[in-house]
């Protein structure tokens, strides 16, 4: 893998920031406040971008999301939509003189239509149900979207009606055959979420999935770019996961890609029936000769690399675009001349954006330790993306193919940020388990001294085929704790993504042992680097796998830490194998279901060592969390409290696997916040 020289955005991303007033440390309120931008869709002769603007409405208890417009060159933002309801998903007709969105402002998510120019905007759709997921036709005379109906429905009036009845009902009781029961933060009532094509003059909606008992996009984390249309206009190829006999929905991850006709003439036909893991993103390139997608290769293993997968259209053999690439792709573009496929990817702490040629395989690094890259697109003769990292949330830049002339678009936070004084943040690298190289990254305290020693807040990332990047998080954000006066320290740990499949691969089995000896020495490693970390003042927080490690050194690590946090932890392996939803999950990483391999799920159960527990330890769960149920939460509360271990419970009755609202999330904070102060008192002077 050959790397291009690239600008350097440090120094450029200071100058936007640099202010006179004195910059004050951040608070939650700061955090939660920020605005946020995303979807950034650029018009197709590239001199524009639209992307969406999300504001806090702490009043509502929620976010407003509009549209807004600026010249890809740079310039003043000008905002397209101010209706306080939710305007999101612009779409650029191919033309690019009308500019499609989604709105609720009709009461449901409806397709909307303005003059980017100017204008009112008006309504495309008035359909009986809400609309997700728009895509616009290469021909300009076709919208498809998504929408939740009953399968064996003959129309969309028959879903709304049976949805009124049952809520209008006087029975509550709801019958089920088959798991899903429930999925993520949703009890499962019938409903797929289908694609329907729909012409924008006038016409009825087509279902093209109508024969397919399968929900595509995927739910509940699928979106647009799991289905588009051929370059003919004429049919929809989509991912969806159809399954039937002994395999089904929970323990399966075999995604299709299936070809529809847009006219709903026939049924959809496989096109990935030889592939048993999972297929996703159809992607055309602009000369209509080559499907991309990206794919799986073993069965059951949602964190298996993602492989680019080419297939000449209509009829060509799949082949695999660069094998021995060591990443796993979030993100497919194709260059303007269908020569070159862009690709986002972790990578050492980062998302980096990478260049690879169609020909050779050849793989170029475009943009590369300079935080998380989203949302790559095409701008004229430069490529558009959004970039964050610890010190900047998510704004838009360009660069050149060649990874030179690094511009920034907007600056939709600069004066908020200049304002905030920020943690200094730094990467750094260690012997870990086996003798690997393993990454971590520190944030100092704002306002550092050199003179002083600090606390430390250890942070712990879920996935557990996850990362705690260079990246701007709005809920595990190190800032908060910087901001607080506490160092942190977070350790990619094996497991994690961006470091080879090998590394991601070797935490499957192996929940307490890799990851735990890497933390262990992460921390030794981060203390013995930076001196003025208080090695007797740490308290260590994780959510999901994170919360899971954190009831794990509870019992094997018992003497380590000052406090514990833990945020939606699984408590006891047995109890969530039965009680989760998605078991694909459980049984690849423990090696079958319970019943199969018991030994291997007991082997690194918190629940066996409850008796060493000692650290106090705050837990936190939501009541819609169905993908660590509550009850594991609970479970570690009550063996706290019977052990007589100082703990609290912080229960959200609102709230699934993460804390969304904002005020929860204020309430979320100033009671993690308020631990740490509690157990983690002022550190003494450095030593001499």
């Amino acid at each position: 893998m050959r790397t291009l020289i690239i600008v350097s955005a440090l120094g450029l991303l200071a100058a936007a920031t640099t202010t006179s007033a004195q910059p004050r440390p951040m608070t939650t309120l700061d955090l939660i406040s920020i605005d946020r931008v995303s979807d950034p869709q650029v018009s197709p002769d590239g001199s524009r971008v639209t992307f969406v603007l999300s504001e806090l409405d702490l009043e509502a208890d929620g976010r407003l999301t509009d549209l807004w417009i600026t010249n890809v060159a740079g310039g003043t933002p000008r905002r397209l939509t101010t209706d306080p309801a939710g305007d999101f998903a612009p779409r650029w007709s191919p033309d690019g003189d009308t500019l499609y969105f989604l709105s609720t402002r009709s009461g449901s998510s409806q397709v909307w239509r303005l003059n980017p120019n100017g204008g009112a905007p008006e309504a495309v759709t008035d359909l009986p149900l809400s609309v997700a997921n728009l895509t616009v036709s290469p021909d300009g005379r076709s919208l498809a979207v998504s929408i939740e109906v009953f399968t064996d429905c003959d129309s969309l009036a028959c879903t709304a009606d049976r949805l009124r009845g049952r809520d209008e009902g006087p029975r509550t009781g709801q019958l089920f055959d088959s798991v899903f029961v429930r999925h993520w933060d949703t009890w499962e009532d019938g409903r797929r979420s289908h694609v329907f094509v729909l012409p924008i003059t006038d016409g009825p909606a087509v279902d093209v999935m109508r024969d397919l008992d399968a929900d595509s996009p995927s739910v509940p984390f699928g979106g647009a770019s799991d289905f588009a249309f051929t370059p003919d206009s004429r049919s929809i190829v989509l991912s969806s996961k159809v399954l039937s006999g002994s395999e089904k929905e929970p323990w399966s991850t075999n995604y299709d890609l299936w070809l529809a006709p847009a006219d709903g003439s026939t049924p959809p036909r496989n096109l990935t029936d030889a592939n048993d893991a999972r297929d996703a993103g159809p992607l055309f390139s602009p000369d209509g000769m080559t499907l991309a997608y990206r794919a799986m290769e073993r069965p059951g293993f949602e964190s298996d690399r993602y492989r680019i997968m080419l297939r000449a259209w209509p009829e060509g053999e799949p082949r695999e675009l660069a094998p021995d690439w060591d990443r796993s792709p979030g993100s497919l573009l194709w260059s303007a001349d269908s020569a070159t496929l862009y690709a986002t990817a972790a990578n050492l702490g980062h998302v980096s954006l990478f260049a690879i040629d169609i020909a050779t395989g050849e793989v170029e690094t475009i943009v590369d330790d300079l935080g998380y890259v989203s949302a790559p697109a095409l701008a004229a003769d430069r490529l558009l993306f959004g970039l964050d990292h610890l010190r900047l949330p998510v704004e838009l830049y360009t660069v050149l193919p060649d990874g030179s002339g690094l511009r920034q678009v907007t600056q939709v936070n600069t004066t908020r940020i200049a304002g905030l004084a920020l943690g200094a943040h730094e990467q750094f690298t260690f012997q870990g388990a086996d003798g690997d190289t393993v990454y971590g990254m520190m944030v100092r305290p704002t306002g550092f001294d050199a003179t002083r020693n600090y606390p430390v807040a250890f942070l712990i990332h879920g996935g557990p085929q996850g990362s705690f990047g260079n990246h701007f998080h709005y809920r595990w954000n190190p800032q908060s704790y910087a901001a607080a006066g506490y160092a942190v320290v977070m350790i990619d740990f094996h497991g994690s993504v961006g470091y080879g499949q090998a590394f991601t691969d070797s935490i499957s089995g192996d929940w307490g042992g890799k990851p735990l000896e890497d933390l262990r020495l992460g921390l030794d490693a981060a203390l013995k680097r930076y001196k003025w970390m208080d090695d007797d003042n740490v308290c260590a927080l994780g959510a999901s796998y994170g919360g899971y490690m954190v009831n794990w050194i509870a019992g094997n690590w018992p003497d380590r830490f000052q406090c514990l946090v833990n945020h939606d932890g699984v408590f006891d392996m047995r109890s969530m194998y039965y009680s989760t939803e998605e078991l694909w999950f459980p049984e690849w990483e423990h090696g079958g279901p319970y019943h199969e391999a018991s030994d291997e799920h007991e082997k690194h159960n918190p629940v066996r060592f409850v008796d060493q527990w000692q650290t106090p330890m705050l837990v936190i769960h939501g009541q819609e969390d169905h993908r660590v149920p509550l009850e594991q939460g609970l479970a570690t509360f009550t063996a706290l409290q019977r052990r007589g271990v100082p703990s609290r419970f912080l229960y959200f009755p609102d709230e699934n696997h993460w804390v969304l609202k904002p005020n929860n999330s204020i309430q979320w904070h100033e009671t993690v916040l308020g631990w740490l102060d509690q157990w983690l008192p002022d550190s003494p002077p450095t030593k001499q």
